[in-house]
């Protein structure tokens, strides 16, 4: 008796096993790449560009950080500078026509205002990311609410 009920229990694996090999080989891998293999682009994809300086990008929510309307490769935020507060501050926003630094980047968590930006708030790329005029990789069926 206990040696037919292993018999069993290991038919049951099997089946198992089998019934998911099955569909793992019927089930096609799919890649953002498509059809070509990985050694086999032996053309550059088409470069995106980035988009043109503008005075804010339309948003898609209710309370979306800004977007970056241009490149920002190579600008430097650390602990000790912050390439953005060159021309987003608000000593230099007006001279350079950016947009400047929004009052709430000078709040602490606990709401009390400070005289320089905040900490939770001094590495801009955390919520606000440049755009480019690219192709979407998958297709965004989104669709913002407008009556929040």
């Amino acid at each position: 008796m206990k040696k037919r009920l292993q018999l069993f229990l290991w038919a049951v694996v099997l089946l198992i096993g089998g019934w998911s090999g099955l569909a793992m080989a019927v089930e096609e891998v799919r890649t953002l790449r498509g059809a070509v293999p990985l050694d086999g682009a032996d053309q550059a994809p088409e470069a995106s560009k980035w988009m043109p300086d503008s005075h804010g990008l339309p948003r898609n929510y209710l309370q979306q950080p800004p977007l970056v309307p241009h490149q920002i490769d190579g600008y430097k935020i650390d602990l000790r500078q912050n390439k953005c507060l060159t021309c987003h501050s608000w000593a230099k926003a007006k001279e350079t026509r950016a947009t400047k630094i929004s009052l709430t980047h000078f709040r602490n968590r606990f709401g009390a205002e400070l005289s320089d930006v905040s900490p939770q708030r001094y590495f801009c790329t955390q919520c606000h990311v440049p755009q480019k005029d690219a192709k979407p990789l998958v297709d965004n069926t989104f669709k913002p609410v407008d009556s929040l």
